[in-house]
């Protein structure tokens, strides 16, 4: 790396997270009686507007108010813009539940048009496109681009299924882009893994409030509004529980990365009491996750663990990981007449799993069309959209059921080669970049996201795991976080040389 274009960590000018999250909210400005009095003022003008025009009033005076510093606080306090993005993920389908009839992904989307107009903004002022530089920008490159080609694909029998499915795919990958440019210190990485851990915390008390206390009445309604909703919740005479999200699988993913991301973290240079704080975590995090009764989850903790154990090879990680293996092949074969701990044997006995066995039908099935597609049937061809674009065509009513098996048929081989392609280059620079790294600090946060990348890469062959908020924003974030990591120590090295 070019001694000029390397930022010191310790000298540099920067903006603080709390300082531009201070500056996003307006807060500096509040702190005297002149702003305090407009403060009231324009409350009692709000009470008036609502009270003549009822709460469409509130509701769009409530838009300006959070869309103008939102949009100001994207392009020039970025670090705050990406906080409220991440926000936005976890929030927007428990905002849909709601009734909120407000293009809602469209804000996203346009968010994402924001940052990339802020990154071109921030490198007219200092150009420097070589903190881009490397083998998974050129995969996620190569992957984005393949999807946009999609659009001419032969075989896509609906240009609109391409143009609603692109947008989760491939248009959401801008944000590593956006990630890897502005998370530039500790600090920064501190505060947004603080964020995620906050919010997964969130997501896992509501799941409890579903647990033992139940559904709120517009989640009712949504249990009861469609039979098919009902067929796919409700198992063994128990609701799933799915907490703030679309369905149980997101909610069960979100407890298990978080679960993973605490585990490398406590690796590091911990304090006694932040350590027992994350397996506080943990232990909330998995509780939770059972109550979505998502079978596929099941598998991601023990499979993360064992990536864990040959990274952090050593004596005493081997007896601890042999003494939890077998305890767990205990728990898997243990007789039992609990249905959740029953659904949790299952998914590790998939020869006696009815629904493993149908998936795996369907994947046999489907495999000659694949061979003979090699750019697939189009993006979106299967699922909701394959269904309302072209209803009558071959792949509108295939239930993939897996995230592999959906780009294979949508994409073709090629797709499915490009995607396991990206997953290796991630995986295996995450895996050099834990090794060469010094700070302990930043290895642990290494560890943490090689095991999230590894957990969703297991976790999107029996569902779809890449594609769906918030699943999709902490993916690109953690394959961003793994070069990050390694750029800020190399920064710290050199100047600890005095380079």
């Amino acid at each position: 790396m070019k001694k000029d274009l390397i930022i010191p960590v310790t000298h540099q000018k920067r903006r603080s997270v709390a300082g531009d999250l201070r500056k996003f909210f307006l807060i500096d400005k509040l702190n005297s009686k002149l702003g305090f009095g407009l403060m009231f003022v324009l409350t009692a003008l709000i009470a008036a507007g609502i009270a003549a025009f009822g709460m469409k009033f509130g509701i769009i005076v409530l838009v300006v108010m959070i869309g103008i510093p939102a949009l100001y606080a994207i392009i020039a306090y970025p670090v705050a813009g990406i906080s409220l993005f991440i926000v936005m993920s976890y929030f927007l389908l428990y905002f849909l539940k709601l009734g909120v009839s407000f293009p809602l992904g469209t804000v996203m989307d346009g968010m994402e048009g924001l940052f990339i107009l802020g990154l071109f903004v921030q490198q007219k002022k200092k150009k420097d496109w070589s903190i881009f530089k490397g083998p998974v920008t050129v995969t996620i490159l190569l992957w984005m681009g393949y999807n946009l080609l999609e659009v001419v694909n032969p075989s896509a029998e609906s240009r609109m299924a391409w143009v609603y499915t692109v947008r989760s795919v491939a248009v959401i990958m801008v944000m590593y882009f956006i990630f890897l440019y502005n998370i530039r210190t500790k600090e920064v990485i501190r505060f947004i893994l603080k964020l995620w851990l906050g919010l997964a915390l969130f997501v896992a008390f509501y799941a409890f409030k579903q647990q033992y206390i139940g559904f709120t009445a517009f989640e009712d309604a949504y249990l009861h509004s469609d039979p098919n909703v009902a067929q796919l919740l409700f198992i063994g005479g128990v609701w799933r529980k799915f907490s703030i999200f679309s369905d149980p699988v997101v909610f069960a993913y979100t407890m298990v990365v978080s679960s993973l991301l605490c585990v490398g973290m406590l690796t590091g240079p911990v304090s006694n009491r932040k350590k027992w704080t994350l397996r506080g975590l943990i232990f909330i995090y998995i509780n939770a996750m059972l109550f979505s009764g998502t079978r596929g989850a099941y598998v991601l903790m023990p499979a993360g663990m064992l990536l864990y154990a040959i990274l952090k090879y050593n004596k005493k990680v081997m007896i601890a990981a042999v003494v939890c293996a077998l305890l767990f092949v205990g728990l898997i074969f243990v007789p039992t007449s609990n249905g959740t701990l029953y659904r949790f044997q299952t998914a590790f006995k998939p020869s006696d799993d009815a629904s493993f066995n149908l998936r795996k039908n369907n994947q046999k099935k489907i495999q000659p069309y694949i061979l003979s597609h090699p750019m697939g049937g189009g993006l979106g061809a299967t699922g909701i959209w394959g269904q309302k674009f072209a209803p009558d065509s071959y792949l509108a009513h295939f239930p993939p059921d897996s995230g592999y098996t959906r780009v294979a048929v949508e994409n073709g081989w090629i797709g499915l080669f490009l995607l396991c392609l990206l997953m290796f280059t991630v995986l295996k620079t995450g895996i050099n970049n834990y090794y060469l790294i010094k700070d302990p600090e930043l290895k642990s946060y290494c560890l943490g996201f090689i095991l999230v990348i590894f957990a969703f890469h297991i976790g999107n062959y029996p569902q779809e795991a890449l594609v769906q908020y918030p699943s999709n924003v902490n993916f690109y974030l953690v394959i961003a976080l793994i070069s990050v990591v390694m750029r800020i120590d190399k920064q710290q090295n050199q100047l600890r040389d005095g380079k």
